[in-house]
């Protein structure tokens, strides 16, 4: 199954540039999204579908804020929307697809860069969702989890490392969390295929409007699967070439029964 994360930063702004051309061309056979930023109603999902895709969507309770959409050619078995968090599922921010023994979790995980408060939330969020993935994992072994983390993980996967410490995304507590949660048994698939490559990176900041031309970027969107998948992981890659968002999409090859 070759599968998609994309931020789309709206998804009917993504579809004004492109996004739907693009779909086309068969970019993979699942496409999660992030920050659709829109309710079902709004967007025009025949245009969509018409290319073969079932749509799935999970909307923030808030207009035009957060959600999250999954895009397959192959129909689920199931379709779970939320995650049983409160404030969570009042963001849109966990949709759950299930394909046979294997389900995939497409999340868009908080930012904190507007205060201290969301920064907060943050850290409860993260902490509550590695909890309802551990809980998930007693019964379904083989999950992926696809997203906006929101955190650059490693020095490696950020341009300026050591102008960011302090910086929401790559703070130390941040990071910890993601090392506790590739201590649970959960492989980071672009760097499982490509273990030490620099200069790869899935955002970069609309403030300067030479920062993604100049590849001063953050990798934040990651496809991540159960340490039992681990040998299923056929290829991962990032897509720095497709501009709809800031983001750009990020790939992984993963074979599902």
């Amino acid at each position: 199954m070759r599968i998609i994360s994309y931020n789309v930063n709206g998804i009917r702004s993504a579809m004004n540039k492109g996004f739907v051309d693009w779909l086309k061309t068969d970019p993979a056979d699942v496409v999660c999204l992030q920050e659709i930023k829109a309710d079902k109603d709004d967007i025009n999902i025949a245009a969509i579908e018409d290319l073969g895709f079932h749509t799935y969507w999970c909307s923030a309770q808030k207009k035009g804020y957060s959600g999250v959409g999954v895009l397959t050619k192959r129909k689920p078995d199931n379709i779970i929307y939320g995650c049983n968090l409160e404030q969570s599922d009042y963001e849109g921010r966990v949709i759950r697809v299930d394909f046979g023994n294997t389900s995939l979790i497409n999340a868009y995980f908080p930012s904190g860069t507007m205060g201290d408060i969301r920064q907060t939330y943050k850290y409860q969020w993260l902490d509550e969702f590695l909890a309802y993935l551990e809980g998930l994992r007693k019964e379904r072994k083989q999950l992926i989890i696809c997203g906006d983390y929101n955190i650059a993980h490693r020095e490696i996967d950020i341009h300026n490392p050591k102008g960011n410490q302090k910086t929401s995304g790559f703070l130390p507590e941040e990071r910890a969390w993601m090392d506790k949660f590739v201590g649970h048994g959960y492989i980071d698939t672009f760097r499982f295929i490509h273990p030490e490559r620099t200069g790869s990176y899935s955002w970069w900041s609309q403030r300067f409007p030479t920062v993604r031309e100049n590849n001063k970027g953050w990798r934040i969107d990651y496809i991540t699967v159960t340490d039992t998948m681990k040998d299923t992981v056929k290829d991962a890659e990032i897509l720095p070439h497709i501009k709809h968002s800031d983001h750009c999409p990020i790939y992984a090859e993963i074979a599902i029964s």
